[in-house]
């Protein structure tokens, strides 16, 4: 049986997610204990709110310096996928550096934060496998990732901008896949299906 692990550090969207896996069939551990972390078989690393607390906590436990030396699956969401790219304008913020974007700030005539239904734009990727083109996904975000060579889905919301990111065995999406209604549940177990 797979061991499935959630990151908890102060900054999660944690319950929706564990709903979301336990709708297939996945009862996800909820931990900051770098041993339970290391010997899972995948890791979700959620995140809501603010760019800078959330780092100080992962700082304060010691997953600052755990999280780039993964080597299992890892999928960053939101906020998650955000502090794993390299800077973000959100209070001038260092990331975890797995990613090499940077993540910036909506600055056009669109409201913001972007919430709601947006289609993504694919790339070929393991983590999307069998998503169809143009297919929308929940979003709910002030601060985008740019895009780049790991980009592996684009959304536009007043310009492009990254939906979800590969590096490795590292995956984020900016959506929010538990959110996201059968698209997003296809998508958390392409997630669980992907080998080391």
């Amino acid at each position: 049986m797979s061991k499935v692990v959630i990151i908890d550090y102060g900054a999660g969207n944690i319950q929706s997610v564990q709903f979301a896996l336990e709708r297939l069939g996945v009862q996800a551990r909820l931990t900051h204990n770098k041993e339970d972390i290391l010997s899972a078989n995948k890791v979700i690393f959620p995140g809501v709110g603010h760019a800078t607390p959330a780092m100080k906590s992962l700082q304060a436990k010691g997953l600052d310096k755990l999280i780039p030396t993964l080597t299992q699956p890892v999928l960053g969401i939101c906020l998650g996928m955000q502090l794993m790219c390299s800077f973000s304008e959100e209070n001038n913020q260092n990331g975890l550096g797995i990613f090499g974007a940077t993540v910036k700030k909506f600055l056009g005539q669109e409201k913001v934060p972007h919430i709601g239904w947006n289609d993504i734009t694919l790339k070929k990727s393991n983590l999307l496998k069998g998503i169809k083109k143009n297919a929308y996904v929940y979003f709910v975000h002030s601060f985008y990732a740019e895009t780049g060579s790991e980009t592996i889905a684009i959304t536009n919301y007043g310009q492009n901008f990254s939906a979800a990111l590969q590096k490795n065995n590292f995956y984020g999406c900016q959506f929010h896949p538990e959110k996201s209604g059968e698209l997003g549940q296809k998508i958390l177990k392409n997630f669980l299906t992907i080998n080391k």
